[in-house]
């Protein structure tokens, strides 16, 4: 089992920036229905133009828009230093085009077409982690573990095990998945800043550790399971 609590206690402006009318008013009131307050904007220059103008507490970006493209907004959103969280939404599924976008700052890439359930799962991790929903305890639970990102602890009953600064971001980046792929070059960019193939050999050592803790649960079944040539994707089921 692995679950998050999600507190809500007022609504969050996010800025929307996607130039399909009709994608945008679907996605726009879908996050609307989620509770949260959404400006749409129909290309890069209004984007721009709306960031400048208003307080927004997430940011979600389409890449192929009109006059600015996605990652020349999220330039200005990083240039801003509001230290605001940013979304990429694109058809652009390549490589070299994911790694750019995680190299300018995004905290997630999400590749069309994707269930408009599960961006509003992540846009509600998203605030929560960047501190703008209150919560009274900043840990994940999984199986019987508590993992308290901040201070690196994972504990299961009384043992208590300390994790070193990138055990404890490559299990909360697992985390934050909820059962979805962690893909290899999402963790790369995110934790080492960089994705060559000795980078990604430190990173197998780590996942090693990872496992070896986590198998200790005797009434979970936890997992990180390798994805060849994809990523990894923790699962957790009841023995």
């Amino acid at each position: 089992m692995l679950t998050k609590e999600i507190f809500m206690e007022k609504k969050q402006q996010i800025l929307l920036a996607e130039d399909d009318a009709n994608f945008g008013m679907m996605l726009k009131f879908f996050l609307e229905s989620g509770g949260f307050q959404v400006t749409l904007c129909e290309n890069g220059n209004l984007a721009v133009n709306a960031f400048k103008d208003n307080h927004f507490d997430l940011c979600i970006l389409d890449i192929m828009m009109p006059y600015l493209d996605g990652f020349t907004v999220a330039e200005h959103i990083v240039k801003s230093q509001r230290n605001i969280p940013f979304v990429f939404l694109t058809a652009k599924a390549l490589k070299d085009d994911q790694i750019r976008g995680y190299k300018i700052g995004a905290s997630d890439y999400l590749i069309k077409p994707f269930d408009p359930e599960i961006l509003l799962l992540k846009v509600q991790v998203l605030l929560k982690n960047a501190g703008s929903f209150p919560k009274a305890n900043a840990v994940f639970q999984i199986g019987n573990f508590e993992f308290d990102y901040e201070k690196r602890l994972l504990t299961l009953d009384k043992k208590i095990t300390k994790l070193s600064p990138k055990e404890a971001d490559l299990l909360k980046l697992l985390c934050e998945k909820q059962e979805e792929i962690l893909t290899h070059e999402e963790a790369l960019i995110k934790i080492w800043n960089n994705d060559d193939y000795f980078t990604k050999q430190s990173m197998n050592v780590f996942i090693t550790k990872l496992r070896k803790y986590l198998s200790q649960d005797a009434n979970y079944q936890i997992e990180i399971e390798n994805l060849h040539s994809k990523g990894f994707i923790l699962k957790v089921k009841q023995v």
